[in-house]
């Protein structure tokens, strides 16, 4: 098992930024792959970006390639997403998952264990 647990979202202007971050703990967490997801209202869940536990290979969904940058550090057990330059169309209720195995994957229904949530608003 892994408990996932997310920092707190916030309020932001457009153009801001925002860093969230999520805590892992739990048996297998020097196993998994991590990732980060959003829902908007009336939308499905999508993709944000994920990274692997060992190598720390990263993959971003396009809509925040250049803006968005996922890290992990391995001793504090922790992932964060550093967002620049948000839109209004960053909003979201952002989520934290892992998935055991090495690999990532975009596929939100692959993974495993899920963080609580956290509301991210931009505003304009």
């Amino acid at each position: 098992q892994a408990q996932l647990v997310e920092s707190v979202g916030g309020l932001v202007q457009a153009v801001g930024s925002l860093r969230l971050s999520c805590a892992a703990s739990g048996r297998t967490v020097s196993s998994i792959a991590m990732g980060w997801f959003r829902q908007a209202l009336v939308k499905e869940r999508e993709f944000v970006a994920y990274i692997t536990w060992i190598s720390a290979y990263t993959d971003y969904a396009d809509s925040v390639k250049c803006r968005f940058t996922i890290s992990r550090d391995n001793i504090k057990n922790t992932m964060s997403l550093q967002m620049n330059s948000l839109k209004p169309e960053d909003t979201g209720v952002y989520y934290c998952a892992a998935r055991r195995g090495s690999s990532g994957s975009r596929n939100a229904k692959s993974y495993d264990y899920w963080g609580q949530g956290t509301q991210v608003t931009v505003s304009t």
